[in-house]
């Protein structure tokens, strides 16, 4: 994956994730998961960001997996919004799609990083 546009694409998923909880309702259980995505979504670029400034092969496969444990969490609040009708899923479909893209390049990059540790090893 490259970094570069790695880098782009979870910070674009930040502000996709930002503006899609603006158009949620006023109410107690949608502030809850909105405050909760909120958090995951944004977490993911900014923990990309520290997996590239990794001491180690085993620290940037550490904060990856950070990376896609947000990733999952972030897909589970999108669920839960379409569940629980607080959006249409017309409006969370493109962002669960980048989000499901994340986590796979992510998982592919963990086992890339696993098995050249592995062959260095070796």
């Amino acid at each position: 994956m490259n970094e570069k546009i790695f880098k782009e694409r979870t910070k674009k998923l930040a502000i996709a994730i930002q503006k899609l909880i603006g158009e949620m309702p006023h109410s107690i259980p949608a502030e809850a998961i909105a405050r909760q995505i909120v958090r995951s979504g944004t977490s993911i670029g900014a923990n990309y960001r520290s997996a590239c400034r990794a001491k180690s092969t085993a620290d940037m496969i550490n904060k990856l997996k950070i990376v896609e444990e947000e990733s999952d969490e972030t897909v589970y609040w999108l669920e839960l919004i379409i569940e629980m009708g607080f959006l249409p899923q017309e409006k969370i479909s493109p962002i669960s799609k980048e989000v499901n893209e994340i986590v796979a390049m992510t998982v592919a990059s963990i086992k890339t990083l696993r098995a050249s540790s592995k062959a260095h090893k070796a």
